[in-house]
């Protein structure tokens, strides 16, 4: 079960907005960073040894990177626009939690996380797979342990993984719903459903009054952009499902490593990524490092990465609600995050230099009609 955790202080905006008045330094405010801070120690120690240390308010709002917050589809969640996904290096867990926790992400999104501790103003969210026909037989006790192992009542999103072709809708969104109902979750999710399966979720759950999924966890890069550009914005106004995307960097592609072949301690190198090293020695794996070459000439006149710049990139689309972001050591993690300031720099000009590059822009039915 794959377990993804949220810092936020979404459940402090559902009063009467007074908390805008209430000073920085208030000890209100301030007990609830030191809660925040607490719970990814918890989440750290899971890993190993944590070592506790002064964190201040200014590190725990994350101000000082600019980084952004956005809701989570039209549902009332707030996420940090970068979140911190694949981290299986144990050693350093608690390190690279800890930048990213200072940097203002409060998405964490992990395999195998269970912590204990106070729930503070965390949205918490697990995925299942189902492994079979989603009942309510199948599915919840990995859920129900889940929240035992990690001291909560409830998570805050359950996504669900890609069902069997032969899984009748109902049953997943009846599933679904009575996690809900039962108090184990807020809302649910979907993870790399397609938007004719994720649509006829919403209407099943409007012809027997369940509940809809209010997201889709979806890949997305530099080449990759027809689900997330065309078909889930057509989506969000439709029935408000919003995108949380992952692999901005295409599993290493786009750092540009793989220019001169397939390094020896690379992912691509790895007998279990023979599929990642096939696509990059084919013909369209060495376009792309083609076109990799070009845009990396826009990076150096915006004076950033390449990594930087397509993670921004991937920001500058609003649909977006947060980009999770691999990392495999703490300079990695600080560089990608170090996108935030390359936002404001993604003008309309920059982004058709990029457009024109690439030449795998979809268009919409909006696009045709103009």
């Amino acid at each position: 079960m794959q377990v993804s955790i949220a810092c936020t202080d979404h459940n402090l905006k559902r009063g009467n907005g007074d908390h805008s008045k209430q000073n920085a330094t208030s000890p209100n405010v301030v007990n609830q960073a030191r809660a925040k801070f607490r719970t990814v120690a918890i989440i750290a120690r899971s890993f190993g040894s944590f070592t506790p240390r002064h964190i201040s308010l200014k590190e725990s709002t994350g101000k000082h990177t600019g980084m952004k917050y956005r809701n989570l589809g039209k549902s009332g969640l707030r996420v940090s626009c970068l979140g911190l996904g694949e981290y299986r290096l144990c050693s350093i867990a608690e390190q690279l939690m800890t930048i990213a926790y200072e940097s203002g992400v409060n998405l964490f999104d992990t395999a195998e996380v269970y912590a204990g501790g106070r729930r503070s103003s965390l949205v918490i969210t697990t995925k299942l797979y189902w492994g079979g026909k989603p009942n309510v037989s199948l599915c919840f006790p990995g859920l129900k342990g889940s929240l035992q192992r990690m001291q909560l009542e409830y998570v805050d999103v359950v996504f669900a993984n890609r069902p069997d072709s032969n899984t009748p809708m109902e049953e997943i969104v009846r599933a679904m719903t009575y996690v809900i109902n039962q108090g184990m979750a807020m809302y649910w999710g979907t993870s790399r459903w397609t938007a004719m399966e994720i649509m006829d979720a919403y209407s099943v759950a409007r012809q027997f009054n369940l509940i809809p999924p209010v997201c889709e966890q979806a890949e997305y890069h530099l080449f990759q952009r027809e689900k997330v550009e065309v078909q889930l914005p057509e989506l969000y106004h439709k029935i408000g499902v919003g995108a949380m995307t992952w692999s901005p960097l295409a599993c290493g592609i786009i750092t540009g490593k793989y220019e001169n072949g397939i390094p020896e301690a690379s992912r691509a190198s790895m007998k279990s990524y023979q599929w990642l090293k096939e696509k990059i020695v084919s013909e369209d794996g060495r376009k792309q490092q083609a076109k990799l070459k070009e845009l990396q000439h826009i990076a150096e006149k915006l004076g950033c990465t390449l990594p930087q710049l397509a993670v921004a990139w991937c920001l500058r689309n609003e649909g977006v609600s947060s980009v999770l972001l691999g990392t495999s050591n703490p300079e990695q993690l600080t560089e990608n995050i170090g996108a935030i300031q390359v936002l404001p720099k993604m003008s309309s000009h920059v982004v058709s230099e990029i457009d024109n590059i690439l030449g795998n822009r979809p268009y919409s039915k909006k696009d045709y009609r103009s």
